[in-house]
């Protein structure tokens, strides 16, 4: 997807793309990849996580891979628009643990002229719509959703299964706690 803006275009609109997903799917991988093709083309960026998600580095947006950009967390959505200046492009990671208010942000964002780049799981570990990401699925102009392998028999996952005995929706973990599903293993599962 090719989706840079480039000044000298005339072109100063905004959109938002959400990239969902199971738990690795590739989602991050994905974010990081397209605001790689951002600073290369030298736009200035801002890239936001939830403070709840310090798995891999404090501040560091990082892939199950091993890629990172330097991010801003922060406690709510809110706090984002308080930062956002002049950047033409502002991407949000872990998407899901924000709050409700990040669907209202990203509108805003866009109506400024923004590139909005979310990426977030789309359902919970019970195969529910997750957090905000129903409405911000609603909302973008693009819309890639990513899948994992299924650790069970290989097919495409696109269900998170949580292994570890604890019952709240948040819980921030990685593959101590979560492997990809396809349906038909994740319903063996969960039934």
């Amino acid at each position: 997807m090719f989706l840079e803006q480039f000044p000298g275009e005339g072109r100063y609109n905004g959109w938002i793309e959400v990239i969902c997903g199971s738990m690795f799917s590739g989602k991050t991988e994905e974010l990081i990849r397209r605001l790689n093709r951002a600073i290369i083309a030298n736009q200035k960026m801002l890239l936001f996580k939830p403070m709840i998600d310090q798995r891999y580095h404090e501040e560091n947006v990082v892939s199950h891979k091993g890629s990172s950009l330097i991010a801003v967390p922060v406690e709510n959505s809110s706090e984002i628009l308080a930062m956002v200046t002049d950047e033409m492009v502002v991407a949000i990671d872990e998407a899901q643990f924000f709050d409700e208010g990040l669907v209202d942000v990203c509108n805003q964002l866009a109506q400024r002229g923004v590139r909005v780049v979310i990426a977030g799981l789309d359902m919970d570990y019970k195969g529910v719509p997750f957090g905000p990401m129903p409405k911000l699925l609603c909302i973008a102009e693009y819309v890639t959703k990513v899948h994992a392998i299924c650790l069970s028999c290989g097919n495409l996952a696109q269900f998170s299964h949580r292994t570890a005995n604890e019952s709240g929706q948040v819980l921030v973990g990685a593959v101590e706690k979560y492997q990809p599903l396809c349906r038909a293993c994740y319903n063996k599962l969960a039934h």
